[in-house]
């Protein structure tokens, strides 16, 4: 048995609007200084624009696709082995999977200059919807190193 406390996992209230639980947990990343009114307001208005862009009825199903389209699915980690450090490629659990896309689409977005929160996630979604831009390129770029570095495969435990 192990030694170590793990931490439970906590649910996710579903948000008001769409009753859905990875969108609940978007707008709590979205959330700066435990303001969520108005990461809620950021968001909604977000998706509404999203939709537009991408010609769908459904806003939350657009979202989720581009969440879908951003989630990686390898990545590396170092271990160290006989004195040499190895970036051994990983499967990443499906909880990690959302939380680096979700990560990852709100900081592209935030990082867009000029552009209003708003503005940025929406084009950042509509992006990921299209599977281009600057989260499908991290994406890639994972990927891609995770590729390179499938001879140390074996290293992994």
């Amino acid at each position: 048995m192990s030694r170590r406390r793990r931490a439970e996992k906590r649910e996710t209230a579903p948000d008001p609007l769409y009753n859905s639980t990875l969108l609940a947990k978007f707008i709590n990343k979205v959330m700066q200084s435990g303001k969520k009114s108005t990461a809620r307001r950021i968001i909604y208005n977000a998706l509404d624009k999203l939709a537009k862009r991408v010609k769908m009825e459904d806003p939350l199903a657009a979202f989720e696709q581009a969440l879908e389209n951003a989630k990686p699915a390898l990545e590396v980690k170092s271990r160290r082995i006989g004195g040499a450090t190895y970036q051994v490629p990983i499967e990443i659990p499906s909880n990690r999977r959302i939380s680096m896309a979700m990560r990852w689409i709100i900081n592209h977005s935030r990082s867009k200059v000029g552009r209003s929160m708003e503005e940025g996630l929406a084009m950042e979604l509509a992006d990921c919807f299209n599977n281009q831009g600057t989260t499908i390129k991290k994406k890639d770029d994972t990927h891609r190193m995770a590729e390179a570095n499938r001879a140390f495969a074996h290293y992994k435990w």
